[in-house]
């Protein structure tokens, strides 16, 4: 029944996905492997997109991530996931277009270590992950003999230490605060992922997986990813907060998550990271410089180990946030 209710294409369709949610929930089916399929769809029009004569080793290199993931799982270590190794195709998409386009090469085995630069060259923030992926691509193209030498062998990705990335000024937090405040016309959503953002450095993978289970009425409080400790709602986060519980009621839905949209209705599972994406389109700021903005701030004001132990996070990661800052009123006076 499940496999004659399915949709032919990306989407399932919502009566696949309600009596897939009604049989798995109660035993009487498995899960299809919906998500599989996808996610196979994407890898294989990546490496579609890829020019013909240097196709055969992107998809012998998307094979290669495919059972190292596989082997990781078995051992009990850490495996790539989905997006990780549709990045990676990505970036070796990219490359391989770029050196039949610009560069005229039909080979891998003619890629030096010019053609490296000048792909890098073309973007030097994305130089470290880029270079990280290449390196990996030709590791494994000189392991099967597809070339003789490895052009990224002796290429480094040194850069700043540092945080890097764009935050916003008092004013600018003033602005989408408000919106969200006072303005009935904001979608719940983007209410409630912009204020746990810019109040409580949420990401969007901690908004999209809160439940309602996980939210304290009488205390206010909500458990946002791996946090320690619930965390403690200031009375606009929770306004949204409730603005969205409502918007959920009115859904009829049985989904447990607090952000629950249209596809997720008629099933269990969360807000797609695509939605996701784009809840914040509207109010003109992106989500990661949204949440650097707060988490910046509380590093600088507090204790960098306070802030990750707050956050679950590793000290190292607010220790980016700290680097080369140091406050004026600290120095001696010249």
């Amino acid at each position: 029944m499940l496999e004659r209710s399915r949709h032919p294409g990306r989407s399932v369709g919502s009566l696949a996905r309600a009596l897939e949610t009604f049989f798995t929930s109660r035993g009487l089916a498995m899960a299809t492997d919906q998500a599989e399929r996808r996610a196979a769809g994407r890898r294989q029009r990546r490496v579609l997109a890829v020019p013909g004569p240097l196709r055969a080793s992107v998809e012998a290199f998307s094979d290669f991530m495919i059972r190292s993931r596989e082997r990781s799982r078995r051992a009990g270590t850490l495996p790539r996931t989905d997006a990780t190794i549709e990045a990676a195709l990505d970036i070796v998409r990219d490359f391989a277009l770029f050196l039949a386009g610009e560069h005229c090469k039909q080979d891998w085995a003619l890629t030096d270590v010019h053609d490296l630069e000048a792909f890098l060259a073309r973007s030097p923030k994305a130089r470290k992950r880029r270079l990280v992926v290449l390196g990996q691509f030709f590791r494994f193209a000189r392991s099967r003999k597809i070339v003789l030498v490895d052009p990224a062998c002796g290429l480094t990705a040194r850069g700043p230490s540092g945080f890097t990335g764009a935050t916003l000024t008092l004013d600018q937090q003033r602005e989408p605060f408000r919106r969200w405040t006072t303005d009935p016309a904001v979608h719940p959503h983007e209410a409630l992922l912009g204020m746990l953002a810019l109040l409580h450095g949420a990401s969007s993978r901690e908004v999209k997986m809160l439940q309602a289970v996980d939210l304290g009425y009488r205390s206010r409080t909500a458990r946002l990813g791996d946090r320690p400790h619930p965390v403690p709602l200031d009375p606009p986060s929770w306004a949204a907060v409730e603005r969205c519980l409502a918007h959920r009621e009115d859904q009829g839905t049985d989904n447990p998550h607090v952000m629950v949209t249209r596809q997720t209705k008629s099933g269990r599972g969360p807000a797609s990271t695509a939605y996701v994406s784009h809840v914040l389109d509207a109010c003109g700021f992106s989500l990661c410089v949204i949440r650097c903005t707060r988490l910046l701030e509380l590093v600088n004001t507090m204790d960098p180990k306070l802030v990750a132990a707050a956050f679950g996070m590793d000290p190292e990661a607010t220790l980016i946030c700290l680097a080369d800052h140091v406050d004026e009123f600290r120095l001696p006076d010249r």
